[in-house]
């Protein structure tokens, strides 16, 4: 699910960066305005939801085919996760069978050495003259 996310944001990324190459015939240059691009985008919008009330055999097809490309994905991804935890485990030196006390050690919130723990130095102590 992660893979889809990113590759839909680099696809919207990359759909708007202007591009820096030689000019091309676009909307822009057939003098086309920004509001009517943004009107047709719209009702294109609009007419894909409405594409369920037009064709329910379609919309009950991709759905089927969405939810096999789901549980594909998912079971793709559980494979890599096993992958990638068998590697980890025996780079860490076959620490279980789960390799879980490798991982807990490895990803350990604990970054301070022994002398950022050290308490800071403080000067000898004073008595103040106006409190007594």
């Amino acid at each position: 699910m992660f893979l889809l996310r990113t590759a839909f944001w680099i696809g919207v990324v990359l759909a708007l960066l202007p591009t820096f190459g030689p000019k091309q015939s676009g909307p822009q240059a057939a003098g086309v305005a920004a509001t009517e691009v943004v009107t047709a985008a719209s009702a294109t919008f609009a007419d894909m939801i409405q594409f369920c009330n037009r064709q329910p055999d379609a919309c009950a097809a991709g759905a089927q085919f969405a939810s096999v490309v789901g549980q594909r994905a998912q079971a793709g991804a559980k494979m890599i996760y096993e992958i990638v935890g068998e590697k980890l485990a025996k780079t860490d030196g076959g620490a279980g069978a789960t390799g879980a006390t490798a991982q807990d050690a490895n990803f350990s919130q604990s970054t301070l050495t022994s002398a950022d723990l050290a308490p800071a130095w403080r000067g000898p102590h004073r008595k103040d003259k106006a409190a007594l």
